[in-house]
């Protein structure tokens, strides 16, 4: 097959996609006749060809997956729809449109609040027919507090960007917390991938409410971080659906925001990050530079010799996730871990999961926080990708992922509960 040189992708282009692109100001953004295209490759030259399009259009991948085989998800703008059509064409590269119309699909994702739970359950708001706002979640987490002080107990742990709280919820049982050991669970470090932080409080519900999984709690304490990342959760609930990032000042004067999960101190700047302040991977000026990531990395170093599991939700894609993740590398233990991760997706019932070595399976990303995890000696660290086609998941959704995803915490708990926590004292 013949295809055209890079020279060709540029006729026609005079402009990048920044100017076709939502920009990062506070007006809110319309994804009106934007689509979003799956991309299928057959060789590392259609490969290379379609991730040169990409890279000089500027689209955003949705999927950017090393692998040959695995398709591309890419955002086109309207503008670009026509022109991206005649280039797959004549190159014979095949594609299919997923969403055809951007916007009509996030006005369809988030139900109607249920106004008859908000009525009746006056002490909080939440459940899991719908997506909820930051102030919903949190008072969630605080009528846990106040409802179940001897189990359940909310901590601060610092304030984001633009002065939001950071809350951890701690569960335990014990009469002497924080000695037992620990499963560390966070979500919502990307703004846009709403799942993450519905799993995580459902988990909360099922820990805290729920009288049968009392097992859960035996000889091991929990510690949940619904959202990391608040200021840019409630962006994407105001202003601009799929914003992924902090929302802190850069260098850029027009470009705002830090990928929180390429922010972490291992590996940081490394391939899988940008230094540019406009790239969707902005890894920030410095290692820990936002406070939603130096403030959590604070409270789970202090916590690092009780917390045994590390597990961070993401979306999508369907994966349990092991280090390394800066390249495709494997820790000493890894086997042991693929194995706890392959007992634990065993329980899955309606998706199934893949488990693998992040940057094998998917891409390199440096600085990423569970890899950061498993530095300070975190044994066993996960990212899990949710179950969805992209990032707008119907929220007729949230419990059926939720309801399949808890089982597996039945595995790593009874793991934990056999782990020592071990003290080091000065002499």
């Amino acid at each position: 097959m013949h295809l055209l040189p890079f020279a060709w992708l540029v006729l026609g282009c005079v402009f990048c996609f920044c100017q076709a692109a939502p920009t990062n100001d506070d007006d809110f953004v319309s994804y009106s006749e934007f689509q979003v295209w799956k991309i299928t490759t057959r060789s590392n030259e259609e490969n290379k060809l379609v991730l040169q399009m990409i890279r000089h259009y500027g689209f955003e991948a949705w999927k950017d997956s090393d692998a040959i085989s695995a398709p591309i998800g890419v955002l086109i703008p309207p503008p670009f729809l026509e022109e991206m059509k005649l280039k797959l064409a004549a190159t014979n590269i095949s594609y299919e449109v997923e969403i055809s119309d951007l916007q009509t699909a996030i006005n369809d994702e988030n139900a109607s609040v249920n106004v008859s739970a908000i009525t009746t359950k006056m002490a909080h708001k939440m459940d899991w027919t719908s997506y909820h706002r930051l102030d919903d979640i949190y008072g969630y987490l605080k009528y846990l507090a106040d409802t179940y002080p001897k189990l359940v107990r909310l901590i601060d742990i610092g304030t984001s960007y633009e002065d939001r709280p950071l809350y951890v919820v701690r569960i335990s049982n014990s009469s002497s917390p924080d000695t037992q050991p620990a499963v560390w669970i966070d979500a919502g470090i990307h703004a846009r991938e709403w799942i993450s932080p519905a799993v995580a409080t459902y988990i909360l519900h099922q820990l805290v409410e729920e009288p049968t999984n009392v097992g859960l709690l035996l000889n091991v304490d929990w510690y949940i971080m619904p959202i990391m990342n608040p200021d840019g959760y409630e962006y994407t609930h105001m202003k601009n659906r799929l914003w992924r990032k902090t929302r802190s000042k850069t260098s850029s004067k027009k470009c705002r925001g830090v990928d929180a999960n390429r922010n972490f101190g291992y590996q940081w700047g490394g391939a899988g990050s940008s230094r540019d302040p406009c790239a969707i991977k902005f890894r920030g000026a410095n290692a820990f530079s936002e406070p939603e990531t130096l403030a959590t990395s604070n409270f789970i170093t202090e916590k690092s010799k009780q917390i045994k599991l590390y597990l961070t939700l993401h979306s999508f894609g369907q994966v349990f996730l092991l280090p390394w993740g800066h390249s495709v590398t494997y820790p000493s233990d890894y086997d042991e871990m693929k194995s706890l991760a392959k007992n634990a997706t065993s329980k899955f019932k309606r998706y199934k999961y893949r488990v693998g070595n992040l940057a094998a399976v998917l891409y390199r990303a440096s600085g990423n926080s569970a890899d950061w995890a498993k530095s300070i000696g975190i044994d066993y660290s996960y990212t899990v990708e949710l179950p969805a086609k992209d990032f707008l998941l119907p929220a007729s959704r949230i419990l059926p992922v939720s309801q399949d995803f808890f089982p597996a915490l039945e595995v790593f708990a009874a793991k934990v509960a056999t782990l020592k926590v071990t003290y080091s004292f000065p002499a």
